[in-house]
C-alpha cells in the first residue's frame, strides 16, 4: 500500500493504491478536494497511516438526505413511534432543509454550529459505527451554550388547585383533572388508563400503557422507563370520583360499542382515546373560562410534588410515585 499527491488543473488530489487481497489486482483511490500539495500530503499521511491501522474508509458520495432516511428506517423499531416523529421532524426541518446536499463524509465542525441538534450528534455516531465516516463532525462543532437561567417551574398553591377542582367540579372532564392533580400522573398516562387498570376498592391505579400522539393519530405506547410501570395509590377522594364517573360512563356505553370493548376511563362517546393535544386546548380554555392563573396541563403534576413535598413526602417516595 502506498500513497501520492497529484495535482490537476487547480486541485489536489490524494491517490491511495492498495491490491485487492481477493484477486490479487491493483486499486486505486482518489481523495479530492485539496486546495495546496500541503493539504494534500497531510491528508496522503493520515489515510496511509488509517490503511495500516485497518479503519480506512472508502470515499462514500452519499449525501447527509440519503443517510438521514437511511438511518431512521434502520432505528424505527428501536425507538417509541413518538420519538421517531420527532427525529423525522427535526431533521427535515432543520438538517436536511439546509445541508441535506452535503456529502456525508465532508460535514464538518463549522457547518453543523448554524444548527446544533442532540439528535444529530446521535445519527452521527451511528454513522461513525456503520463506517460512513471515520469520526463524527458534531465532536469538532460548538454547541450552543445552555442559558444559565432556567425557566421556573409553573405550580400552583394549595389554595389555588382547590378553587380549580371546585369551580370545575361540573365539567365533563372533571374526573380527568381531579386525577391529574391528585396522582401526579402525566397526561398520556391518564388518557391511557384502563378500568382494569384501576382497583378502586383498594384505592390504586396501575400504570401499564400510555397514549401517545403523532399528528392527529392516537397510539397506545408503553412508558418510557420500567420506573414508569407502577402502582399509583389514589385518595378517597379521587376514588369516588371514578366511582362515580364510571357510573356514569356504564350508563352512557351499550354492550358492544367501543367504549365497553377499549375499556378507557377516559374516552370519546365512541370509545375512541382522547387526543392527548385536544385535551391539553380543553385545559387551557377551562383556565380561561374560570379566569384561573395560566399554567401548562403539565403544571398540575408538578402542582402535585410541589405540594407534596411541602406537606413532608420524603423525596424519594415523590420521585418512585412520579416515575
Amino acid at each position: 500500500m502506498r500513497g501520492s499527491v497529484v495535482k490537476k488543473n487547480d486541485r489536489w488530489y490524494v491517490v491511495i493504491e492498495d491490491r485487492d487481497p481477493a484477486t490479487g489486482k491493483r486499486k486505486r483511490r482518489w481523495h479530492s478536494g485539496f486546495r495546496t500539495k500541503r493539504e494534500a500530503q497531510a491528508a496522503c499521511n493520515e489515510l496511509a497511516a488509517a490503511m495500516q491501522r485497518g479503519d480506512y474508509l472508502q470515499a462514500n458520495r452519499q449525501t447527509v438526505g440519503e443517510f438521514v432516511e437511511e438511518w431512521m428506517a434502520t432505528i424505527a423499531p428501536t425507538v417509541r413511534p413518538s420519538t421517531l416523529d420527532k427525529y423525522q421532524r427535526d431533521l427535515r426541518t432543520h438538517v436536511v432543509r439546509h445541508i441535506g446536499f452535503m456529502q456525508l463524509s465532508k460535514l464538518d465542525g463549522p457547518a453543523l454550529n448554524r444548527l446544533w441538534a442532540m439528535t444529530v450528534h446521535r445519527m452521527l455516531r451511528d454513522a461513525v459505527r456503520w463506517g460512513r465516516i471515520p469520526k463524527s463532525p458534531a465532536d469538532m462543532a460548538d454547541p450552543p451554550k445552555r442559558s444559565a437561567t432556567h425557566r421556573p417551574i409553573k405550580a400552583w398553591k394549595t389554595e389555588t388547585l382547590r378553587a380549580f377542582l371546585e369551580a370545575t367540579r361540573s365539567d365533563e372532564l372533571s374526573p380527568l383533572w381531579i386525577l391529574l392533580a391528585t396522582t401526579g400522573l402525566r397526561r398520556g398516562e391518564a388518557l391511557g388508563l384502563r378500568w382494569s387498570d384501576i382497583d378502586l376498592d383498594n384505592g390504586r391505579a396501575h400504570i401499564t400503557q400510555t397514549m401517545i400522539a403523532i399528528g392527529w393519530q392516537v397510539y397506545v405506547g408503553q412508558p418510557k422507563t420500567q420506573a414508569g410501570r407502577r402502582p399509583v395509590a389514589l385518595d378517597p377522594l379521587t376514588v369516588d370520583v371514578l366511582r362515580r364517573h364510571l357510573g356514569a360512563s356504564a350508563r352512557a356505553s351499550t354492550p358492544g360499542d367501543g367504549a365497553a370493548a377499549r375499556g378507557l376511563v377516559f374516552c370519546g362517546p365512541d370509545g375512541e382515546p382522547l387526543h392527548p393535544e385536544r385535551v391539553y386546548q380543553a385545559f387551557r380554555r377551562t383556565l380561561i373560562r374560570h379566569k384561573m392563573p395560566t399554567i401548562p396541563l403539565h403544571g398540575l403534576r408538578h402542582t402535585w410534588a410541589t405540594i407534596a413535598l411541602q406537606a413532608g413526602v420524603h423525596p424519594r417516595v415523590v420521585q418512585e410515585r412520579l416515575g
